[in-house]
């Protein structure tokens, strides 16, 4: 069996190879300045074949650590194979630099089309949960003995890709740890975006595997409403619980996208979504649990009307 070392050196990528792709970093290749540094686009042979790519640079100037770097190049390697998490193309640690090369996605993050109903409808917005949920099954139950914590699952980490499903990105703070071990809290602070982070983490001193699904639960409803996480200083976590508790959800939900719903399959999709949101980690499901519960409101969306 090949070691981890040994499958990493595989996709190591030459840092001239990367600045012969990118112009030498630069500007005009910028297409997005992220979180951690600038990401170039550029054309590189893969394989025998010439694949459009994005570069992302990472510069310690804007927080980027070692840990964060290592942690993102570790989980993509690992799922590799997986349709439902973006595709790793290599990496570079040559000269002080350090390099994500993954496939380029035109289309971009699923941020840019929670507000947009035409462009992503209902039947759209139901297929990407379910495989999105997917995905975060992978990184949960696939590692032969471990499992992986996202720690930043949003809508701007979930890219799309040329038919419009989704890829899970955004590993850089993502932490592994033993299936055997799954049910306690590892220590740790409160890492991720607003909007999405766990309330429960800052409660009982860390996280666990559901606090993935906290954060995938407010992107469900920022699909079915049709609104953002974090918007006006408000949360749409709290805003989202309560009118499902009072069953006013008409109210925070875009006409176009309420139009669209079959009234079951909403009742199903709300459900999960709320599930999600429980204050008690306990009580949010398993991922397999709420993958049946957006199957079963795909189902009845799609053959409902």
């Amino acid at each position: 069996m090949e070691s981890a070392i040994t499958k990493l050196a595989q996709i190591r990528i030459p840092l001239q190879k990367i600045l012969d792709v990118t112009n030498n970093f630069s500007g005009n290749n910028i297409i997005m300045k992220g979180d951690f540094g600038n990401v170039y686009i550029g054309k590189l042979d893969h394989e025998g074949k010439m694949i459009e790519i994005v570069a992302r640079r990472l510069d310690r100037k804007y927080g980027h650590r070692d840990i964060e770097f290592w942690a993102e190049v570790s989980s993509l390697s690992r799922f590799m194979w997986i349709d439902e998490i973006v595709a790793m193309i290599g990496f570079c640690d040559e000269k002080g630099e350090n390099i994500v090369i993954n496939h380029h996605y035109p289309n971009g993050s699923l941020s840019r089309y929670i507000k947009d109903p035409l462009t992503l409808d209902v039947d759209q917005r139901f297929a990407i949960t379910v495989a999105i949920c997917r995905g975060i099954s992978s990184i949960q139950t696939e590692l032969e003995g471990d499992y992986i914590i996202h720690r930043n699952i949003n809508s701007s980490t979930i890219l799309l890709d040329d038919d419009w499903m989704p890829r899970l990105s955004g590993f850089d703070y993502s932490i592994k740890h033993s299936k055997e071990r799954r049910n306690l809290v590892l220590n740790s602070e409160a890492i991720g975006t607003q909007g999405y982070i766990d309330p429960a983490i800052e409660k009982y001193g860390g996280v666990n595997y559901k606090s993935d699904i906290y954060s995938f639960g407010v992107v469900l409803f920022e699909l079915l409403c049709g609104g953002n996480a974090f918007e006006e200083n408000k949360l749409l976590a709290s805003l989202a619980k309560y009118h499902y508790e009072n069953g006013t959800m008409k109210d925070i939900i875009h006409p176009d996208l309420w139009n669209q719903m079959n009234p079951e399959s909403f009742k199903c999709f709300s459900k999960a979504a709320y599930s999600c949101l429980q204050e008690d980690p306990t009580l949010r499901p398993d991922v397999d649990e709420l993958w049946l519960q957006l199957e079963k409101a795909d189902r009845l969306q799609v053959g409902g009307f």
